[in-house]
């Protein structure tokens, strides 16, 4: 990136993070995750780039469970029972 674009930039009060700042945000992220947790115990150091997949994975899983018990409830909730008056009554 040449020298007047960058300067444009900080002029027009965009902010750069810094590298520091990255790892530690990656960091934080790598805290979040159960697999990169996981895998944090065996070594050290994880890239960055597999603490990111590894998060798209979890929520990618995280997503197909929310939809799973969604599907469930509505089930339960389609039932003519008292235990469906039950589950409604405290939904509502």
């Amino acid at each position: 990136m040449s020298s007047r674009r960058s300067r444009s930039r900080q002029s027009a009060g965009v902010s750069r993070i810094s590298d520091d700042q990255i790892s530690d945000l990656v960091s934080k992220l790598q805290q979040l995750i159960p697999e990169t947790s996981i895998n944090r115990s065996r070594s050290d150091k994880v890239s960055a780039t597999k603490v990111l997949h590894e998060t798209c994975n979890y929520i990618r899983k995280l997503h197909r469970e929310v939809d799973n018990l969604s599907d469930r409830l509505l089930e339960l909730l389609e039932m003519d029972s008292a235990q469906a008056e039950i589950i409604r009554s405290l939904l509502m």
